[in-house]
């Protein structure tokens, strides 16, 4: 398979302002995969009780965190999100000298999940997550419209730190990132900066004859595919993604952040048969009594599509527009022989955003006015957001509403008429209350 799919960006201080670790993923998936935004409360559970992931089951454990995701809508696991103790976790597809296995375990897109319903840190998420791929391993379709297998890596990140995690089969090694900036995609990143790694990494390296247990172990050059000519041009999306971070670095913001997501001359916010599906931005203070804010658009490509936040507080309003039809047992993910056929797993959100995309592509004027819109509503989204983050005020009964308001704003954007005003994010002196 061709090695194209997302892009996951971190920028720790000092490259960014006001002493914040910011996060940002691209999901790169096939361009008919409606991807949803769906929030999972804590939850405890009783001792024995088995978890159904994607393909197999696993053991259930006492206590699961809260959860916002951002996912392919036909699997249990996600592609990007977040918790409530403020890790963020990211994944992206890789390949290497080992053979993607291809019997049904723990996708990497479950292990994400995971990682974030198990874990109250980065470091913390690492452990779980190279834990899971230890006891159940990593396997499976990754598509539910085609072929489509991989290996993973994952960037995890926290208000302190962030952790680059990258594996090949069954092993894996971590690289602590404590400042600046970095990105991972579709390519082993972790040279010879290595944190942690698995107990029998370098033994198996030296058994396959991939190094000779003499020069300087180098991860990415030991377990990175044979054929690394796509890894090394200059203009592939991971190079391009490192120099617009170096670019902002010392002023990164979250719209900053936002920007290099909706990049389309590097590729970053791609075009065609794969396509950016959903992308998500999150700003981490390393201040506690500051909320974390996560951004997701849940509409395909960022460039036209809108920023809404998110933050966590009790009785959250279950997130409607954004999530998709469910179809239990006879779902054709369920059913064996799997993929059988495909429903359409479109949600309320999606839908809308098709219908102004349809207009922007085919009333320039229109069109223009509708992408304007949209741009205001979110830069009062993303100015008052700012302000909760300078003064430390929250009212956590607007916030328990305030994605799905903000989803609620954005689709009247799309069904307003030629000459009406803007929606309003709605959302005007919630930094005056705290919690």
């Amino acid at each position: 398979m061709e090695p194209t799919s997302c892009d996951t960006f971190v920028a720790l201080p000092p490259a960014t302002i006001g002493n914040r670790i910011i996060f940002g993923k691209n999901s790169d998936r096939l361009f008919d995969e409606v991807q949803e935004i769906i929030y999972f409360p804590a939850s405890f559970h009783s001792h024995g009780k088995k978890l159904e992931c994607t393909y197999i089951q696993i053991e259930q454990v006492k206590e699961t965190h809260a959860v916002i995701l951002s996912r392919p809508s036909w699997l249990w696991g996600a592609e990007m999100g977040a918790n409530e103790h403020g890790v963020c976790i990211g994944n992206e597809a890789v390949w290497g000298r080992e053979a993607v296995c291809d019997e049904e375990a723990l996708l990497g897109m479950d292990l994400v999940r995971l990682g974030l319903e198990r874990a109250d840190t980065a470091e913390k998420a690492v452990s779980v997550i190279v834990d899971l791929l230890e006891k159940y391993g990593q396997g499976g379709n990754c598509s539910e419209s085609m072929v489509f297998s991989y290996h993973n890596s994952f960037l995890i990140a926290d208000r302190h730190e962030a952790w680059i995690l990258e594996t090949i089969g069954q092993y894996w090694a971590a690289e602590k990132v404590e400042e600046g900036v970095r990105n991972i995609s579709n390519q082993l990143s972790i040279t010879t900066k290595i944190d942690r790694e698995h107990p029998k990494m370098r033994e198996h390296a030296k058994d396959k004859g991939w190094w000779d247990g003499q020069k300087e172990f180098n991860f990415a050059a030991v377990y990175g595919p044979l054929n690394s000519s796509w890894i090394t041009t200059s203009s592939g999306r991971y190079y391009e993604g490192c120099q617009l971070l170096n670019k902002h670095k010392g002023n990164m913001t979250f719209e900053t952040m936002m920007e290099i997501l909706r990049d389309k001359e590097s590729g970053i916010n791609m075009e065609g048969e794969f396509q950016t599906t959903g992308s998500m931005v999150s700003v981490l203070p390393s201040d506690p009594s500051l909320p974390c804010i996560h951004f997701f658009t849940g509409t395909p490509n960022p460039e036209r599509s809108v920023f809404k936040p998110f933050i966590f507080v009790s009785n959250m309003t279950q997130l409607l527009e954004t999530n998709s039809p469910t179809f239990g047992h006879e779902d054709p993910v369920k059913k064996k022989p799997r993929f059988q056929s495909k429903p359409d797993r479109r949600h309320a959100l999606y839908r809308k955003h098709e219908q102004a995309i349809e207009i922007i592509e085919s009333n320039e004027e229109r069109g223009r006015k509708m992408l304007e819109k949209m741009r205001t509503l979110e830069k009062e989204m993303l100015k008052e957001m700012e302000s909760v983050l300078q003064n430390k005020g929250l009212d956590v009964n607007r916030a328990a509403k305030l994605f799905s308001q903000c989803v609620k704003n954005e689709m009247k954007v799309y069904d307003s008429k030629p000459g009406s005003a803007s929606a309003s994010a709605g959302f005007t002196g919630m930094r005056h209350h705290a919690p």
